[in-house]
Formats: structure tokens, C-alpha cells, sequence
């Protein structure tokens, strides 16, 4: 549910895991086009409200943007008050809750697994009531709760992306002390060579005054944000790289200029192939001399493929006091 471009699946495929999605959850037109062009579907946008098929793991990650730290620090600001997701708030991300209600609605029956992603901000004082919550309705509905937050630096990728990841259970709590991490690979093998266009150079004033190595921040200049150079790992990928922070700029090694990081890039830095990110450049083409806003998007609302696969590994391997339940082909029946 709130499927986006499929992470889940994405994983689940690169570990050769044998698997049957039963239905894909997403209201955002273009992201159920582009999911439709990677897994070869047909599905059409739909809500996630009143849901009611009956998977074996069920994966969610309802809209972050009224949990986000930097939703807060600029627009809520005004209000001096974060809306975050509470029951009834009447928020993107209070959607969260709209997953107890389906699992409620199911009776007896309920996934044997459901794995929850957000921002961190839902840690935060001002939201981590409604993640209370959430956990204290999971629980009364016979899940052991498991939570952490996890970087995908960790499993890698150089990408500063944190994320806390909730996976419920019936059963035995989930140990996130049995993910496999691997050293982190250096940027330089996820950017492409040459890169010249203009578009992707840095020539408006505002955002080259910005450049910490030409403005760097000083303590009392705690709330201004800066550009940070890429070296080893760029910062969280975003919507959008046009703005000031983003996930960091590139320094051209010939000449004195930076550059933005380009549409495939972001796609490899959340773990997606380059065939991937062809079988998108088809469904939403660049216009010559622009970049490509829609599949920014894309990539910058999904999950870290990588991170995905290593809670995979440990969660279908192991015993969580039920077994999944196979279809006739012996599939095991998954929705993501």
C-alpha cells in the first residue's frame, strides 16, 4: 500500500525470491504508470481507504511530508505547530492508521507480517504520539512490534538516508540485530561520467551563494542552509535537487563549476538498475535541455532497495511463529 515504484518488489526480485503480488495500493497516477512498466502490470490508481484483500506480508509506507522535519522547519513554522499524523488529524500521513482498520476488518485472519516506513520525524516529540499509537493498535491486534532506524550507508549504498522501519509479527518479535550490513561503496561508482548539459550546472546566483566551500555556515548562522559537496555519499534524495539543502552537488574536476545530480543517478542511489531507469525514460520522456522533475520524484519517495532486501533475508528465513501461506503454486502471496 502506497505502493510507489515498488521497492518491495524490486527486492524481493534481486534475491530470487519466488513471490505472487496479490494487488498494488497507489493514487498517484504516475507512480502506478511507472510501477506498471517495471513489474509489467496493469493496474489503475486507487485508495487505500477500505482496502480489504487478505495478504501473507503487507507493506506500507503512508505519505511523510506532515511528519517531516523539514516540513516543519520551513512551512509549519508559521503555525508553530506540526500537524503530524494523529487519528483524525485529517493529514497524508495519518493514512498510517487507515492499515489498522483494514487489518481489523479482516477478523481472524491477518498477514503473518507488516512492515511500516517513514521518516524519522516521526520519532520526533510533536509526533511520536501517533507512532504510540500505531504500535499500541498493532499490538491489540496480536503483532510483537519491532522498530528501528536504519541508514542506508549501512547496507551499501552512499546515501545518508535514514529511515525507521517498523515490522510487526505474529510471533516472535522481528531482531533487526540480524541484518546483514555491508560496507558502504563510494559514490564515484553510482555517478555518471562527462556529465555536461546545462542543465545540470549550477549558474544561478542564490543557489552558488549557497556552495558551503564559498558560505560556509557560522554558529550563528545555525538556521541558514547550505549546498553540501558530494565526496563520499550524498546527503537524503529528495522530490526535487533544485533546492537548497538537497542531497548535495557534484564538483566538476576540470573546471571550477557544480552540478546537480542527474535523474539516473538518483534512481541508482536508491537501488535501482540502469534498466529500470531506461524502462522509465520511456514512459516519461526528458524534454531536450530540462530535467526530468518526474522521475526525481519517483526515486526520492521510495525505499532504499538494498535496505529492503537485507530485512527480507532475515524476515523470510526465519520463524515468526506461523509459516507464510503458499498459493497452489506454491507462491508466497505478498502485497507491495
Amino acid at each position: 500500500m502506497f505502493g510507489g515504484i515498488g521497492a518491495p518488489r524490486k527486492a524481493l526480485i534481486n534475491l530470487g525470491i519466488e513471490h505472487k503480488s496479490i494487488d498494488y495500493v497507489e493514487i498517484q497516477e504516475n507512480r502506478v504508470r511507472a510501477y506498471n512498466a517495471l513489474y509489467d502490470h496493469s493496474h489503475k490508481p486507487q485508495s487505500v481507504v477500505g482496502w480489504n484483500l487478505q495478504p501473507d506480508i503487507l507493506v506500507h509506507g503512508s505519505p511523510c511530508q506532515d511528519n517531516s522535519r523539514a516540513q516543519y522547519s520551513s512551512v509549519m513554522d508559521k503555525n508553530k505547530k506540526k500537524r503530524g499524523a494523529s487519528k483524525g488529524s485529517g493529514t497524508r500521513s495519518s493514512l498510517m492508521h487507515e492499515t489498522i482498520k483494514i487489518i481489523r476488518n479482516m477478523g481472524d485472519w491477518k498477514p503473518r507480517a507488516v512492515i511500516w516506513e517513514n521518516v524519522t520525524g516521526v520519532l520526533d516529540k510533536k509526533t511520536v504520539g501517533a507512532f504510540n499509537e500505531y504500535l499500541h493498535d498493532m499490538a491489540d491486534l496480536g503483532y510483537s512490534n519491532s522498530f528501528d532506524v536504519l541508514d542506508a550507508r549501512d547496507f551499501g549504498i552512499p546515501h545518508f538516508r535514514e529511515r525507521v522501519f517498523c515490522i510487526s509479527t505474529l510471533g516472535k518479535p522481528f531482531n533487526f540485530g540480524r541484518l546483514k550490513q555491508k560496507p558502504m561503496r563510494h559514490i564515484k561508482g553510482f555517478l555518471e561520467e562527462n556529465v555536461t548539459a546545462p542543465q545540470y550546472m549550477i549558474t544561478i546566483p542564490s543557489m552558488l551563494n549557497k556552495i558551503e566551500e564559498f558560505n560556509p555556515v557560522k554558529p550563528s548562522d545555525a538556521y541558514k542552509r547550505r549546498l553540501s559537496v558530494i565526496e563520499d555519499f550524498c546527503w537524503t534524495i529528495t522530490e526535487r535537487q533544485d533546492r537548497c539543502p538537497n542531497a548535495g552537488i557534484i564538483r566538476l574536476e576540470d573546471k571550477p563549476m557544480y552540478r546537480y545530480l542527474t535523474e539516473r543517478e538518483v534512481w541508482r542511489l536508491m537501488g535501482f538498475d540502469d534498466e529500470d531507469f531506461e524502462l522509465m525514460l520511456k514512459q516519461f520522456p526528458t524534454k531536450p535541455g530540462k530535467r526530468n522533475a518526474t522521475l526525481y520524484a519517483l526515486a526520492g519517495n521510495s525505499i532504499v532497495v538494498d535496505v529492503l532486501e537485507a530485512i527480507f533475508e532475515v524476515l523470510l528465513k526465519e520463524d515468526f511463529g506461523t509459516e507464510f501461506v503458499s498459493d497452489k503454486n506454491g507462491q508466497m502471496q505478498l502485497i507491495c
